[in-house]
């Protein structure tokens, strides 16, 4: 028997699939599934332009998220991040370190005062290049078409306009 063949006495999903060509429809579209791969493909085409920068696209937003909230506190770091209070201050520590942030917060429990240093401001104007080149290459006028369209209503929606 030839490998595009079927036996008859085949059940379920294994009879009559194949088209022409030999190879199985594919299923029908699922808006999550082509949103939630489309996701993995910018998150993996951004860590790789941030990379060089040190910066993953978590540690980004975290960075992000003080620079545009002073004053911004550990819980509210933490529901902007969908994370644990516990992760953002381990995360809020390493930026820390890396000279990215001070924290000014005098003991625990107390409010938070963290605010992004020089380096941290510089840095993440670094970045800002690095997503604009991702979207330019995912989404700008050189991307495939089906992409660009996304970009474009993507831009629409939290823009307020109205999308024809």
């Amino acid at each position: 028997m030839r490998a595009a063949e079927v036996p008859a006495d085949a059940v379920g999903e294994t009879r009559g699939v194949s088209i022409d060509d030999g190879r199985p429809t594919p299923p029908v579209t699922s808006a999550s599934i082509v949103v939630l791969t489309l996701a993995r493909r910018v998150e993996t085409e951004l860590n790789g332009a941030l990379a060089p920068l040190d910066l993953t696209v978590g540690r980004l937003g975290l960075l992000g998220h003080i620079a545009g909230v002073p004053g911004v506190s550990f819980s509210d770091l933490a529901r902007m991040s969908g994370t644990t209070v516990q992760s953002v201050h381990g995360a809020v520590k390493a930026l820390v370190v890396a000279g990215l942030v001070r924290d000014h917060t005098a003991r625990a429990g107390a409010a938070s005062a963290i605010e992004v240093t020089p380096q941290g401001a510089r840095l993440l104007n670094e970045a800002r290049k690095a997503v604009a080149e991702v979207d330019d290459r995912l989404f700008g006028p050189d991307a495939d078409p089906v992409l660009r369209e996304v970009g474009r209503t993507v831009r629409s929606a939290f823009a307020g306009e109205q999308t024809p």
